[in-house]
């Protein structure tokens, strides 16, 4: 077989198993093994990439050094991540994964021109628009990742950042780094070139920081779908500088990914990414005119006890404070107590509950809760209409009611969570401030309410302890 037609070959191959595993990791059944295909289409991709590009065939010891050296620290990195980092710490992880996707794109463009100078070769109109395209999304992608871990993992706080003139110096900052990617493309000097080059990275690079900044940890699931997105086209885009087929169907397939979970995210929050990146959401109080009245009513746990002893049907909707107290194994435990006890259980998933699409799912799967007990918005809403009890855990704004009934809130018209439908709503939070967006939730002051304070996960194990008590 002839050797070009063996490489596309291979090519082709991977990206079968990349189409493939994407497919199979929307279900959590199938997620693992979806994980597997398309971790063994991506090692068929770097060797056929390896034999393709004549690397195997160097002879060089520096050569031989830097893909043994870079497969020796890629290896450590990615074994102590899977075995150290915490499943509550996947938000973060995430952010930083791609991160390194949209600095490695723009390592991949700038080092295609760089050495293109050096062996005096003048890249066409084609080149030069793919070179820059990477340097640009690979940019802002990295730092902005950045700025999303510092948020996520609590480094820089929570809130949007928001000053005066804010929107006109992004706008500064991206129209210099469009000017620049434009001279670049325009300039036909290598050395002139090179200078706008350079200018395109360092203001692509303020402009993540600058665009992810006015944004509130509220919409961070968004910010991460969206950086997703852009980490896979910042790929293709390099994809098209080095000339591989395989990096450009993977990273159309990111990127098409991506824009489609932004969108899913954005309806669930019945807002638009316009309004999610430019709002500023969450930098202050709400303004809603319907100030909420009446105070919050606590309970101990034994009375919760009770309560919960007696229920039929029981709906635990988990937030980002089940995250933080790392309280999804506890949860399990008690679900299985419940169901001893004669009730049914189900789980509650809000698309945007947590920090990143998926996370409820995926700390849930962490426990071993059985996928059927895992219901979606409006499956959980018909079933909380004849709950006995609500269990929330640390959410907030998915459950808040002025979402359905306040049309002063800045949240109005997202669909929730309807737990204020139940008979009786216990709310465990550990102390009575506002969520991560900065809106007070009715539901906590609702009749049918029962406030439980402290850690998320004590709570949850003093009613284990007190099931197997009695």
């Amino acid at each position: 077989m002839d050797f070009e037609i063996a490489i596309n070959l291979a090519y082709i191959v991977a990206s079968v198993l990349f189409i493939f595993g994407i497919k199979m990791l929307g279900k959590a059944e199938t997620a693992r093994k979806g994980n597997l295909i398309s971790a063994v289409g991506m090692l068929l991709a770097v060797v056929a990439t390896l034999f393709d590009r004549q690397i195997l065939e160097l002879g060089s010891p520096f050569a031989w050094g830097m893909l043994a050296g870079g497969l020796f620290l890629g290896t450590i990195a990615g074994v102590a991540a899977a075995k150290f980092v915490k499943m509550t710490s996947m938000p973060e992880m995430v952010a930083l994964l791609n991160g390194f996707g949209g600095a490695a794109s723009l390592l991949v463009a700038w080092a295609e021109f760089h050495y293109d100078g050096i062996s005096n070769v003048n890249p066409d109109l084609f080149n030069k628009c793919a070179i820059v395209a990477a340097v640009l999304i690979g940019g802002v992608t990295f730092t902005g990742s950045l700025y999303a871990w510092g948020k996520l993992s609590g480094k820089i706080s929570g809130k949007a950042k928001v000053f005066s003139g804010q929107k006109a110096l992004n706008a500064i900052i991206a129209l210099v780094s469009l000017a620049s990617a434009v001279a670049f493309v325009l300039l036909g000097q290598h050395q002139a070139a090179y200078v706008s080059l350079g200018v395109a990275i360092v203001f692509s690079l303020i402009l993540g920081f600058a665009a992810v900044m006015p944004i509130g940890g509220g919409d961070m699931p968004v910010v991460i779908s969206l950086l997703n997105s852009l980490s896979g086209l910042a790929a293709c885009a390099a994809g098209f500088v080095i000339l591989n087929n395989v990096l450009i169907v993977a990273g159309c397939l990111v990127g098409a990914s991506g824009v489609i979970l932004t969108v899913i995210m954005c309806k669930s929050m019945n807002r638009t990414l316009g309004n999610v990146l430019f709002s500023g959401f969450g930098a202050a109080a709400s303004s809603s005119a319907n100030k909420v009245e009446g105070e919050m009513k606590p309970i101990s746990v034994d009375d919760a006890y009770y309560a919960l002893e007696a229920a039929q049907s029981v709906v635990f909707i988990p937030g980002y404070g089940m995250a933080v107290a790392q309280a999804q194994h506890a949860v399990k435990e008690l679900a299985e107590l419940l169901e001893n006890n004669g009730a049914e259980v189900a789980f509650a998933i809000h698309p945007v509950a947590g920090r990143m699409p998926g996370h409820m799912n995926v700390l849930l799967a962490e426990a071993d809760v059985p996928y059927e007990q895992l219901k979606e918005m409006e499956e959980a809403n018909r079933i909380l209409e004849t709950a006995d009890v609500a269990i929330v855990i640390g959410a907030n704004d998915v459950v808040n009611p002025a979402a359905a009934e306040d049309k002063g809130s800045p949240i109005y018209g997202m669909p929730i969570i309807e737990a204020f439908k139940a008979k009786t709503v216990f709310a465990l939070k550990r102390g009575k401030g506002a969520g991560f967006s900065g809106l007070e939730n009715g539901l906590f002051f609702r009749p049918n309410t029962r406030m439980i304070y402290g850690d998320a996960k004590a709570t949850i194990n003093s009613l284990v302890a007190t099931f197997k008590e009695k």
